[in-house]
């Protein structure tokens, strides 16, 4: 059985779609007509992510290796699930290191080659800043406008009135953001991180880097986190930071028909993948304002390679996109402009600013752990639950696959939902909670007293941005000479509720606050928004769950900080320092990291971005300590939630490390080797081939790529590289390549330095896909039927991958995964002592799943073995 790039397992297409490519679909098989995709392939993955759904999914609710999966557990895949992940291309990190790349590589000389990628390097910096700047300026003026009218009608008490405005000005914002991503761009849904990361680990993913979905992508964020939607624009940054990283770079783009002759040397798998790691992180500088947070960001989570020199010039990057953000905040308000082009103002430099610190106590450590506990466990129910969400809509929408309108509209439809109760809540839940006294300490040492304003001799006061409700304003007044007082009150929930997420998360982690918030209000503000946005962030819009992962954490981590002074008293003022460290809005920044950690499992990220957020350096070790253990809590049940939901979305990955467990024991694979896993038999093709048998081929299998031999005089094939699918369907379009002498060309390396006239240059070779698929089908469809074909051959000499990596068979299949992963590759050959080829090994062969198959396939076949000695032992 040939070999697939994706393995032996032919490939399934979701009944719900329309295949492009001309395949029947019956039942869950797919009969290929000789039609192509733009990747010369005749299968391609499913078209809309958040409407597949395999039918052969019978795992209980809480069947572990599904949802609920500890670190170590290898995740399972149903049959159709696997047929989908071998749907997916993969690509190589390093550039096909062929003849007449390395001519093209002279070509471009050596001058200005490192200048010209700093340069590149800041110009992604500057847009993904620009992009940072324009978003959070659109987002803040259409809900300051929202809340601004809807409170003038609730302080006039006409609920109903505020109500209706609330929820229909949120619904026309909410209902063309949806509308956009269903209709024009499904791809540009969600945050984009599973996709950008499956894409930098060496997957291709369709639509993730298109101008459209740029477009698209950026008007629903501000549509969807404007209105009111509990979600975040943090995700959708990153994405649309790799976006521009992806296009900028390469300066051309095939939907705008443009390709400008700049900077054409960086126009390599390589430079691109580079260029969009450094988008995506410039996209969390911009976002968080912390650069050094989107190095690590980008280094820990999205990019599968690294080295010293590109973590310079991502850096430089972040520096470019951070400085960008903040030049034009400086002179912007609301796009009015205050003339102080260049005044980095704290409260606009950092998007948390904490003005006080805290002095940290031993004694801190201990509430600490309790909250990072905490973090990993809600970080792990968050984590399952949203898949739970998830896979229950792509259910939904499986049942109605026949109604595409219909479940359209659905998808439309849900987030207005979703939108329609948070206004409900926002808008009459306040009502159900007392209004609060402003309370402050009058003296240093005094009790604590209600209807106080502030008082100047101690720090303990209540915010003057609270929102009021229907509270009464009051007025206040001077009451001798250091104490301010007032008969005015606030709600504690609408100060939570109403505005951003960002404003609630402001109030959290206010300092001197003991007493602004109490339980009632922080536990049932907690057990919305963690539904909702469990909820919200599945859905058809583009959005992010960092900033609501911050708000939860925050949430849970001030109500710790509240039950720490309701037990051992009120403590503020210099006399009383030993004890200052009981604040609330310092558990408040230690619960944000720890929930923030407890999901996506990132140490250093969280930590430095939680830094640079807050500029509260102050308090770096009970954060540490606090992400440090909601990870090892989070560990114990789910896999980190990015990578989580690319294993929802059957998107190949490979991790860091390889962690395969057989019945709950974790495999050493030192102990077996690379054939153990191999696929095997392999289709080769010689160096120099009948363009009928290449036809054929590329006709009648989906592999993405062949290993290329060279037969000695004994007969026997020896390995010389690769060659993939793409590259052989550009060779094959020019039949002025063809030869009629059919004997074997050397495999030295070449006498001359000046190319054959009828050699194609690398920059035909070098493309992403097909532009004209059909045509090329065609094309060899009319090689296999004419007879003419059959003595005509093509010398692939100047062509093939000569720096392709092949193994031996009894390599160490632990350090077979290392080397595959680590330099990005996409075929391994695996050869005898003779240079054979025996096997290929891909990325599919090496993921979880499959090695648990074949090593236990292998001990079964061990066992039957032995039992046969022991019974003729016997005997």
């Amino acid at each position: 059985m040939p070999v697939e790039e994706s393995g032996t397992m032919s490939a399934y297409i979701p009944p719900s779609e329309e295949d492009s490519s001309g395949d029947e679909v019956e039942g869950s098989s797919v009969r290929r007509r000789h039609v192509w995709n733009r990747n010369a392939r005749s299968v391609e993955p499913p078209r809309d992510d958040a409407i597949y759904y395999p039918r052969d999914d019978t795992f209980g609710l809480f069947d572990q290796g599904r949802d609920y999966e500890p670190l170590n557990i290898t995740h399972k895949y149903t049959d159709e699930e696997k047929k989908t992940l071998e749907t997916y291309d993969s690509h190589d990190y390093l550039p096909s290191n062929s003849e007449v790349y390395r001519k093209w590589l002279k070509l471009q000389g050596p001058s200005s080659y490192n200048l010209g990628r700093w340069l590149i390097m800041g110009l992604i910096g500057f847009f993904v800043g620009l992009i940072g700047f324009l978003l959070h300026d659109l987002i803040e003026e259409i809900a300051k406008m929202k809340w601004e009218i809807a409170q003038k009608f609730i302080k006039d008490r006409e609920f109903g009135v505020a109500c209706v405005f609330a929820m229909g000005y949120s619904l026309i914002f909410i209902l063309f953001s949806a509308f956009i991503v269903v209709f024009l761009r499904p791809s540009a849904g969600g945050s984009g991180i599973p996709e950008v990361t499956g894409f930098l680990n060496g997957t291709q993913i369709r639509h993730i880097f298109n101008v459209k979905t740029l477009l698209v992508k950026f008007f629903s964020c501000v549509a969807a986190v404007g209105c009111g939607l509990p979600v975040g624009p943090e995700g959708p940054m990153i994405h649309m930071g790799a976006l521009v990283g992806a296009g900028l770079s390469q300066f051309r783009s095939e939907t705008l028909k443009i390709n400008l002759p700049f900077f054409q040397r960086y126009r390599t798998s390589e430079d691109r993948r580079n260029f969009i790691s450094a988008g995506a992180a410039a996209g969390v500088a911009s976002a968080f304002g912390a650069p050094v947070g989107g190095l690590l960001f980008s280094m820990e989570e999205v990019s599968s390679f690294w080295t010293i020199t590109l973590s310079w010039q991502i850096f430089f990057c972040c520096m470019v996109s951070a400085f960008t953000t903040d030049l034009f905040n400086s002179a912007f308000d609301g796009f009015s402009y205050t003339g102080n082009f260049g005044q980095f103002k704290t409260q606009r430099y950092i998007l948390f600013n904490i003005e006080k610190g805290i002095d940290v106590n031993i004694l801190m450590f201990i509430p600490t752990v309790i909250i990072g506990v905490i973090g990993g466990l809600l970080g792990a129910i968050f984590t399952i639950l949203n898949l739970k969400m998830t896979r229950g809509r792509k259910r939904l929408l499986s049942t109605i696959s026949e109604h595409a309108i219909l479940q359209k509209l659905l998808r439309i439809f849900e987030p207005a939902l979703i939108m329609i109760i948070i206004t409900l809540f926002a808008v009459f839940l306040p009502a159900g909670f007392p209004c609060s006294d402003f309370t402050c300490k009058e003296g240093v040492t005094g009790d604590v007293s209600v209807n106080c304003w502030n008082d100047t001799r101690n720090p303990l006061h209540v915010e003057k941005t609270v929102v009021r409700y229907t509270c009464i304003e009051g007025q206040s007044w001077r009451d001798g000479e250091y104490t301010w007082k007032t008969n005015g009150t606030y709600n504690e929930m609408a100060t939570l509720m109403f505005g951003t997420l960002e404003n609630a998360v402001k109030h959290l982690f206010s300092r001197d606050t003991h007493l602004q918030f109490g339980f009632a209000s922080l536990l049932s503000t907690l057990v919305i928004y963690f539904i909702m946005i469990c909820w919200a962030t599945g859905t058809s819009v583009s959005c992010g769950a960092l900033v609501p992962m911050l708000l939860v954490g925050g949430l849970y981590g001030r109500v710790i900080g509240i039950l720490m002074t309701t037990m051992f008293g009120v403590h503020s003022g210099e006399d009383l320092s030993y004890w200052a460290w009981m604040d609330p809005g310092v558990f408040a920044l230690i619960g944000a990291a720890s929930f923030f950690g407890g999901v996506t499992r990132l140490n250093l990220a969280v930590t430095v971005i939680m830094m640079e957020l807050t500029n509260d350096v102050q308090v770096l070790l009970p954060v540490m300590v606090s992400v440090m253990i909601s990870k090892w809590v989070g560990d114990f049940f789910t896999h980190p939630v990015y990578h989580a939901l690319m294993e929802l979305k059957c998107i190949p990955f490979l991790d860091p490390e390889p962690r395969v467990t057989i019945e709950k024991n974790r495999l050493n694979l030192e102990l077996y080797l690379a054939r153990h896993v191999m696929s095997s038999p392999v289709i080769s093709i010689r160096i120099k081939s009948c363009v009928y048998d290449l036809a054929k081929i590329l006709l009648d299998t989906s592999h993405g790529g062949f290993p290329v031999v060279r037969v000695l005089e004994s007969g026997d094939e020896v390995f010389q590289g690769m060659i993939t699918r793409l590259e052989l369907s550009v060779l094959l379009k020019h039949d002025e390549l063809f030869e009629s002498d059919d004997s074997q060309e050397d495999s030295g390396d070449s006498g001359s330095n000046e190319p054959d006239p009828t050699w194609i240059e690398y920059e035909q070779m070098n493309i992403l896909k097909l532009k004209n698929p059909k045509e090329i089908s065609r094309t060899l469809q009319s090689y296999v039927k004419s007879p003419a074909y059959r003595t005509k051959y093509l010398n692939l000499k100047q062509y093939i991958n000569q720096s392709s990596l092949s193994i031996p068979e009894k390599f160490s299949l632990q350090r077979t995964y290392i080397i595959f992963r680590t330099l990005g590759l996409r075929h391994m050959a695996v050869v005898d002592t003779a240079n054979k080829v025996l096997g290929i090994i891909t990325r599919k062969d090496l993921m979880g799943f499959n090695i648990v198959e074949k090593v236990s396939a292998l001990h079964d076949a061990r066992l039957e073995m032995q039992s046969m000695a022991n019974q003729n032992s016997v005997a």
